[in-house]
């Protein structure tokens, strides 16, 4: 890779001003593409957002106002670029600290023309805590987080009940939270976590997992396992239920 592809370093991360008690991801190896490294240079200004110590403002980063989706650790992109493509007048906000996902994400951005999306190269925890308000999100999604498989490590998986009370303060009334895992035992657990809250309803029967809604794809992964006879659990989460929740729109567009 020559250094005039290399992404641009001109998004620093401020030191932050209290101690972290969640992650939203881990580090992982990677290397940029050249193609992710050029994705960089022609859309990281307009499509990557600086992570700030103040609220967002969606209408002016958007232009308009729209529901808005908070969509925490979207990998390659490759599930974050098709919702968006589905529904155009929902606002998608992704955050990714890995780089070749971003870069991947850009990439996908700039060849389906996609306006609705924007992301954040940044820890959603911290981006939850200072740059979305309260009742500010009709949306978020956690699709196949890091299972922690072995028992010692389960603490950190990300979707524990700290998280989902900082998530559910910030969903608008009816806004949603859709998990999915391909790891029975997370899935379970998640289910519990979720039950757990009082601000969320599941929108199924109590105890029960969700049909995969239709806007969410199967990965190439998530194919290959199913082939196998791996399942792969959704569960879908409602805060209150007094106005129809927006997945139930979006699994019907």
């Amino acid at each position: 890779m020559t250094d005039a592809l290399d992404p641009p370093k001109n998004l620093p991360t401020p030191e932050v001003p209290f101690r972290r008690t969640i992650k939203s991801f881990v580090k992982r190896a990677g290397r940029t593409t050249l193609g992710q490294a050029k994705a960089f240079e022609l859309y990281s200004a307009q499509f990557v957002l600086p992570y700030q110590t103040q609220a967002l403002d969606a209408k002016a980063v958007f232009g308009r106002t729209s529901p808005l989706v908070l969509e925490i650790g979207f990998g390659m992109g490759d599930a974050t670029a098709h919702i968006a493509g589905l529904l155009p007048e929902t606002d998608f906000i992704g955050c990714e600290v890995h780089e070749p996902g971003v870069g991947a994400l850009l990439k996908l951005i700039g060849e389906r023309s996609l306006k609705n999306l924007r992301i954040l190269q940044h820890d959603a925890v911290e981006v939850i805590d200072q740059m979305l308000p309260e009742q500010s999100l009709d949306g978020v999604h956690i699709f196949f987080p890091d299972p922690w498989h072995k028992t010692r490590h389960n603490k950190r998986r990300l979707i524990q009940a700290p998280l989902v009370a900082k998530l559910a303060a910030r969903l608008k009334p009816g806004g949603y939270l859709h998990c999915a895992t391909d790891w029975e035992p997370y899935a379970q657990q998640i289910l519990q976590v979720l039950s757990a809250e009082p601000t969320l309803k599941n929108s199924q029967s109590p105890g029960g997992f969700s049909p995969k809604p239709d806007y969410r794809p199967l990965t190439k992964f998530e194919k290959r396992g199913l082939r196998l006879g791996h399942g792969v659990w959704d569960l879908v989460f409602v805060k209150d239920l007094v106005h129809e929740p927006l997945v139930n729109a979006a699994i019907s567009a």
